[in-house]
């Protein structure tokens, strides 16, 4: 028996077994589908590359989902779009393959976030920031106001940024566009437009997630176990009560009993685990032959941020050798990236992202099996909404005109003038930052699955502590969140 058993060891997972601990007389297990190591000088050299990501076909470190993003529109003229979701598989979960992009959410996405949980004051910007600080060793503005500098994550903008981002930057600023040289400034000296460099979790060319920087270094305590290879199945209860898992092994069926079940497996796999354990609508639970154990919305409100492709030609500059986005621009709900790796062959070819990071179409997740192995129906919805479509239209049109006023780039005809609804649907893609597949709220909301501490309601012992329960759309990417959430949970354990 263990006093808590952690689901994954991803972003959420490694720092907040690390703080659980720190008390030597709690015992806390770690179990992760994918590889963990024990040594950060034991992971593949392409899983800690800054200008890596090791998410292709042949990757061994990702679960990948099949997804609809969105149903054609009647007038759309275009085809239903599809895609394929990853997710990391490994020790450090997607904080392990991503682009090391490490930015804050803003003051107004906790007051919504706080809002959303009936006024707490858990999650406000006042309380939350600091929690932020507590993460990070900012090697630029760690000395500054408002940010830390003795935290497990290294951030830093790079300093040798990309041609592509640097024309960027400079068409940007001669649209009138202000630089913010630092884009986790404190909520209140944070303008809400302009661009600048991204902050990165990234230290001398070496993506540091919270695997290296937060579990690897205590991995060694006795009351510490982290395990690999283990693909959890199923959250067994004794009544209404918790008191472990049921788990795959190298084919071999096993049962682990835990005192608190944390799941911090992410928000399609954590989704999942709940409603094959009976955590979800009970008259779907029968129809897959789940017994009901508690019922609860799970997996019918997500959120992700929906992102147009803008390619264009410029011939003679380099590609990028660092992250894969260096700068963003960020203006009112969109933010602008210039990708500073290209998306195919042709060197000469480079793509801008326009991602809309509030959006009001809201997917949803299914089971369409009890089989642990089949992986979940994901409908996203993007485009269904009017106000989202005109959105992402203004942020396409003001990306076109940033992207003419760089000398040399030949811009595609499509995206001259007004952008039709059929361009957005083929040139529609996600940012993978899905959350609120298990969301947290008041109890009175007929949405939430969580409470403010992450507790799953209608059961106990059992929490979720990943992007899952992230109960409004981030403004910003999720990692730097994430690891805050986690911490924040971690502060409050045993509150």
């Amino acid at each position: 028996m263990v006093d808590t058993l952690i689901v994954g060891a991803g972003t959420a997972g490694c720092l907040l077994a690390a703080r659980l601990s720190e008390r030597p007389e709690h015992r806390v297990h770690v179990v992760e589908a994918g590889p963990v190591w024990s040594d950060v000088r034991a992971v593949p050299s392409e899983v800690l590359r800054a200008d890596v990501m090791p998410i292709g076909p042949e990757s061994p470190w990702v679960w990948r989902y099949p997804a609809r993003l969105a149903d054609a529109g009647p007038d759309s003229g275009s085809r239903d779009v599809d895609a394929e979701l990853v997710r990391g598989r490994l020790l450090g979960g997607s904080g392990a393959v991503n682009g090391g992009y490490f930015v804050r959410a803003i003051a107004e996405d906790f007051a919504a976030w706080s809002a959303a949980v009936g006024g707490s004051a858990l999650w406000s910007p006042d309380a939350v920031f600091p929690v932020y600080r507590q993460i990070e060793r900012d090697l630029d503005f760690g000395a500054a106001p408002g940010h830390g500098d003795d935290g497990p994550v290294p951030v830093r903008r790079t300093s040798n940024p990309a041609p592509a981002g640097l024309e960027f930057a400079a068409a940007a600023a001669a649209a009138g566009f202000p630089e913010i040289p630092d884009l986790n400034a404190p909520p209140e000296s944070l303008p809400r437009i302009g661009f600048g460099p991204v902050p990165c979790n990234v230290e001398d060319g070496v993506l540091v997630g919270t695997g290296p920087a937060c579990l690897l270094p205590v991995a060694g305590r006795p009351n510490l176990t982290v395990a690999g290879a283990i693909t959890v199945t199923r959250i067994r209860f004794r009544g209404d009560r918790a008191v472990g898992v049921e788990f795959v092994a190298r084919g071999r069926a096993g049962v682990l009993d835990a005192d608190r079940v944390v799941v911090c497996a992410g928000a399609v796999e954590s989704a999942a685990l709940l409603l094959r354990s009976g955590i979800g609508d009970p008259t779907r639970l029968r129809e897959l032959g789940i017994p009901v154990v508690a019922p609860a919305p799970v997996g019918e409100w997500f959120t992700d941020h929906p992102e147009i492709g803008v390619e264009y030609r410029r011939a003679g500059i380099a590609r990028g050798t660092g992250v894969p986005v260096e700068y963003v621009l960020h203006h009112d709900a969109i933010e602008i990236r210039p990708y500073a790796f290209g998306f195919g062959a042709d060197p000469d070819t480079h793509r801008v992202g326009v991602a809309l990071m509030r959006p009001r179409a809201a997917g949803r997740l299914r089971l369409v099996s009890a089989d642990p192995t089949a992986p979940p129906r994901l409908e996203h919805r993007y485009l269904s909404s009017a106000s989202d479509r005109d959105a992402l239209r203004a942020g396409v049109a003001l990306a076109a005109d940033l992207i003419a006023a760089i000398p040399g780039a030949r811009l595609s005809p499509g995206w001259r003038g007004r952008v039709e609804d059929r361009a957005l649907y083929a040139d529609l893609a996600t940012s993978q930052h899905l959350s609120g597949t298990c969301r947290m709220g008041a109890a009175d909301d007929e949405r939430a699955v969580v409470d403010e501490r992450c507790r799953v309601r209608g059961v106990r012992g059992v929490s979720v502590v990943d992007l899952s329960v992230a109960p409004v759309a981030l403004s910003r990417g999720p990692q730097a969140t994430v690891m805050m959430l986690a911490q924040q949970v971690a502060n409050h354990f045993a509150a």
